[in-house]
């Protein structure tokens, strides 16, 4: 007695008395209903059933009397066939709720993928909206090519500069009388007096 009430788990509900129904497995027993109703939604059953009862047919109406075992009204016939459908519908259906059940995971599934991907494509979008951005401030193969042909440019006028410079130099006459060239000199030059003619000392009278 003691050992009994040893046994007993409070925080365990009790088993109902009674009559103990068998148990089986509901995974095992689907997938048997799937089976049989894949295969009685075949032609080939079809075929066969429809052989089966016509030699069924034949051999109760052309066979001797005394070999027939189910005669004209077929009555153990309309009882197979009526305890086939009575539990071919139930099978059909339960094949249909696990079917259904598969979808929903399947669509639950779906929906979570195109979530992510939606996720990950805005994730994307935003990428490159910020690289476009940080490219437009970069500098460009066109914006150097412009800004190089200007330093160019920029360089040309200033060795021009530099050349006509030289050349003023070298044809301005130094103090001593050196050879006069006849490139017109600037006013700049300060070496050509207002009448005309070169600054120079005062001749004696």
């Amino acid at each position: 007695m003691s050992e009994q009430r040893r046994a007993e788990r409070l925080d365990q509900p009790r088993e109902p008395r009674g009559v103990k129904l068998p148990r089986f497995d509901p995974e095992a027993f689907g997938r048997w209903s799937e089976g049989i109703a894949r295969g009685m939604g075949t032609a080939n059953f079809i075929v066969y059933m429809t052989v089966v009862i016509a030699a069924w047919f034949g051999w109760n109406t052309l066979a001797p009397a005394n070999l027939r075992f189910d005669p004209y009204t077929f009555t153990f016939l309309t009882l197979v066939l009526s305890l086939q459908a009575s539990y071919a519908a139930p099978l059909i259906l339960l094949a249909q709720n696990r079917q259904t059940d598969r979808d929903r995971v399947a669509l639950e599934e779906d929906r979570r993928r195109a979530g992510m991907q939606k996720a990950d494509t805005e994730y994307l979008a935003r990428e490159v909206a910020a690289l476009r951005i940080a490219l437009g401030e970069v500098a460009t193969r066109d914006f150097l090519r412009s800004e190089l042909a200007r330093l160019a440019e920029e360089l040309d006028e200033a060795a021009q500069r530099r050349q006509k410079l030289e050349r003023r130099q070298q044809g301005r006459p130094s103090p001593r009388g050196g050879p006069h060239l006849d490139e017109p000199l600037d006013e700049m030059d300060g070496d050509i007096a207002r009448g005309g003619r070169p600054e120079g000392p005062a001749e004696p009278r």
